[in-house]
């Protein structure tokens, strides 16, 4: 078994967990509009810190956050039993190693890093490398941290795209118009020591479509594949939500629904979180399923993402 035994976010809605699911509680968003944020960049809305912030300390900063919310137990950071995983799709100015160094340096940490950079798919994807490797016996903990800071880079790429709304997103309507981008920092602790209650990464499923460089397959393909499989063993009636990705872009809702309907799964309730987050990169599979943890409370949550160049991902837990 892999037990899910701390976690952090720090986004523009707030720091720590349960700030960010208060604040999604009152309705609050992280949107705003954006008209100099970046230069040469034309107006965007997205979800921004207010100060901008450096990669390797808000990702520290996140570690140490969700380290301090395991009650009674503290994470050997320092121990080669413990993996850190960076989930990342920029990294710090386009370097993914050298931070993903700078963080286990901090922590004393002798292995090497991971860094799973697999498009928007990233944070899902490395919560399931650290599912295996714990299963494997090579690690007894798992720090998985996601991050991802908006740039002039960044923003001008999705808009060269014509990918974004102008107004904050619409995740499944008729009348979507495009992704907001975010920022946050989130971490997810994992563990195969025995707990005796708590979240359970019961499965996990990573398949690439092959459709198109940036638009989905039409059918969801890759996305059904992951979700049949994450779904083995179980009935529909026994799952409690999906985190669906919803990037409030035309193709990918639609190639969600496709999926979810194609996978019998179409009368389970759906959480779409970008209109709070805007879309986060490397930091959205995390955070997603810290957010799905906490509503939910308890019961089997499956949280899925799609991204550029065909890829697709899931994960299922479980909290009895």
């Amino acid at each position: 078994m892999v037990y899910c035994i701390g976690h952090s976010i720090i986004s523009p809605l707030g720091e720590g967990s349960q700030a960010n699911v208060e604040a999604i509680q009152s309705g609050r968003s992280g949107l705003k509009r954006y008209s100099h944020r970046f230069a040469d960049v034309e107006p965007f809305c997205a979800s921004l810190f207010d100060t901008p912030q450096e990669f390797v300390p808000l990702c520290i900063r996140s570690i140490k956050s969700a380290i301090l919310t395991i009650p009674g137990e503290t994470v050997p950071c320092s121990s080669a039993d413990t993996i850190f995983i960076l989930s990342t799709t920029k990294g710090d100015h386009l370097d993914l190693l050298t931070p993903a160094k700078a963080i286990v340096s901090h922590f004393g940490n002798p292995n090497p890093p991971i860094v799973v950079s697999n498009a928007c798919t990233s944070g899902v994807c490395a919560q399931i490398t650290a599912k295996r490797l714990l299963e494997a016996g090579m690690y007894k903990y798992a720090v998985v941290m996601g991050c991802d800071i908006q740039s002039r880079f960044i923003v001008s790429g999705f808009q060269s795209f014509k990918a974004l709304s102008p107004d904050p997103c619409l995740p499944f309507s008729p009348e979507r118009a495009g992704l907001n981008l975010g920022e946050a920092a989130a971490t997810i602790i994992y563990t195969s020591e025995p707990q005796q209650s708590g979240w359970r990464l019961m499965a996990g499923s990573i398949h690439n479509d092959a459709n198109h460089l940036s638009a989905p397959s039409r059918t969801g393909e890759g996305a059904f594949r992951c979700l049949m499989d994450v779904t083995e063993g179980i009935l529909p009636k026994d799952i409690n939500l999906i985190g669906v990705h919803g990037t409030a872009t035309l193709y990918n809702d639609a190639m969600e629904l496709a999926a979810i309907e194609r996978a019998g799964l179409k009368d389970i309730p759906v959480s779409a979180l970008k209109p709070f987050f805007g879309h986060t990169m490397g930091a959205a599979g995390i955070i997603e399923t810290i957010i799905g943890m906490l509503m939910l409370k308890h019961g089997t949550f499956i949280k899925m993402l799609s991204g550029f160049g065909g890829v697709n991902a899931a994960i299922r837990l479980t909290c009895e």
